[in-house]
């Protein structure tokens, strides 16, 4: 059984007791983790508190040498890297692979984009009360990051905090999510056996609450990059302190359908946008709304798409969706389903739950007050609701508590443009659907949906501080 270890900076180090991870799909072995402590925390964040001078005085080249290095690794084991993905989460193979690709594109955007990232020079003698001298700012290392990351790209999501924050200079200590920790355990194994590597810039803890606690109430980190929930984020900013926090916390994805939009590709790429990684991603499809023109035919061609998906064995190279996480996350699905068609709403396909997977379900006819468009399911679920036009559209998607990413279908061009300035979203796709995100965009939402920003540029300004200089 591939079994995680504790990294204290480059010292890797074994528990007294060990967590076992099954594979949601068929409940066999993946891995297991060390029982970490808040105390292995604290020493953890000892360690980054020496390293980080060494980060800082590392040279760029060296750093950048460092992510290319351990994106050639990542090349050089893709396949294994992405079936240990698929034993833990049950993400399809197909998709694993996908992710793996991706972390190597997020590695080698960011020792791209490292080199790029300069300062300022300022003119002190621009207004009356100023005058000349030589005036510039620059950016340079926070010191300390905490990354904590979830479940649903457990390989992608740790690379993008753990390749900006090092590549900046800093000293790193990541607690990835306890569902797939040898994933994670990987991707900083590379990291740390890089014949590049800064010395202790990165270690490694696992837990939930009390680990997570340790790190967040620290005055030694200076900043706390988070992806998860908005219970878990609520909690961070309380009691983080004065430090940089940047949230990824999710939301409750929506498009609007209009009419003059290609019913037929929107309704390939909706069932594709919200039962990708069986609708766990943070910008999964959540909430369709569609023009009363259109409505019918649309969500008879969305139910014909969504039969089309091939559920089954992760292992499977031609299976599009699998198991959820965990069994618990399937019967919450089965519930959010129930409690839908309870309400009115009617099912048009999938929501039969087995096990741990729940085939993708596509909801008619919902409405507003239904916790299926209120709140975020995170589940292989999507609402279809009708709308006359698209002023209701856009204020019943902008009326969610969430703001991550929105889209668009439409070949009218002044709505795409309204829709590009009224969307209240970090994010708004045009003619596809929401969960499109390219590693190299800036990543992140308004409202509960966060604060702060990723893809490799954004992420290295969270992980820097700007110092300004003035010589006369």
């Amino acid at each position: 059984m591939n079994r995680a270890r504790i990294f204290f900076g480059s010292r890797a180090a074994d528990g007294q007791e060990y967590h076992r991870v099954s594979n949601p799909y068929d409940g066999s072995p993946a891995s297991e983790y060390p029982h970490c402590l808040a105390a292995d925390a604290h020493e953890a964040l000892r360690i980054a508190q020496r390293a980080k001078k060494a980060a800082k005085a590392s040279l760029l080249s060296q750093r950048i040498l460092w992510l290319e290095d351990v994106a050639k690794r990542l090349e050089t084991e893709r396949e294994s890297v992405a079936q240990n993905l698929t034993k833990e989460t049950a993400k399809p193979i197909a998709f694993a692979r996908v992710e793996v690709d991706r972390c190597i594109e997020t590695l080698r955007i960011t020792a791209a984009t490292i080199m790029t990232t300069v300062g300022e020079t300022i003119n002190t003698d621009a207004m009356p009360s100023g005058r000349k001298a030589h005036a510039f700012f620059l950016r340079e290392p926070v010191g300390v990051v905490a990354a904590i990351t979830p479940f649903n790209f457990p390989l992608n999501l740790v690379a993008h905090k753990l390749a900006p924050a090092l590549a900046a200079g800093n000293a790193v200590v990541l607690k990835p999510t306890p569902e797939a920790p040898y994933t994670a355990y990987t991707l900083a194994k590379f990291f740390i056996e890089s014949p590049h590597a800064v010395p202790d810039a990165l270690s490694v803890v696992y837990g939930d609450a009390e680990v997570g606690s340790a790190l967040v109430t620290s005055e030694i980190p200076r900043v706390i990059s988070f992806t998860g929930s908005v219970p878990v984020g609520e909690i961070i900013m309380k009691n983080a302190g004065i430090k940089k926090v940047a949230l990824e916390l999710g939301g409750n994805a929506a498009t609007f359908v209009e009419k003059s939009a290609d019913l037929q590709h929107a309704a390939k790429r909706c069932a594709f946008g919200a039962f990708a990684n069986s609708g766990q991603v943070c910008i999964s499809l959540q909430r369709i709304y569609v023009d009363a023109a259109v409505y019918d035919e649309f969500a008879t061609a969305m139910a014909e798409e969504t039969g089309k998906l091939k559920v089954g064995s992760c292992y499977d190279d031609g299976v599009f969706m699998s198991a959820l996480i965990n069994e618990t996350a399937a019967i919450r699905a089965e519930g959010w389903i129930a409690g839908a068609v309870a309400s009115g709403a009617r099912l048009i396909s999938g929501g039969k739950r087995d096990g741990c997977i729940v085939s993708p379900a596509v909801l008619a006819d919902v409405t507003d007050e239904m916790a299926v468009v209120c709140e975020e399911v995170f589940a292989p679920i999507v609402s279809l609701v009708k709308v006359s036009g698209f002023d209701e559209a856009i204020e019943k998607m902008n009326a969610s508590p969430y703001g991550l990413q929105f889209s668009l279908f439409s070949n009218n061009l002044a709505l795409v443009r309204r829709a590009i300035d009224e969307c209240e979203a970090g994010g708004v796709v045009i003619n596809d659907v929401p969960t499109v995100r390219y590693d190299i965009q800036p990543y992140g939402g308004v409202k509960l949906s966060g604060v702060g920003r990723e893809g490799a540029r954004f992420a290295i300004e969270e992980f820097t501080e700007i110092k300004s200089v003035v010589i006369h």
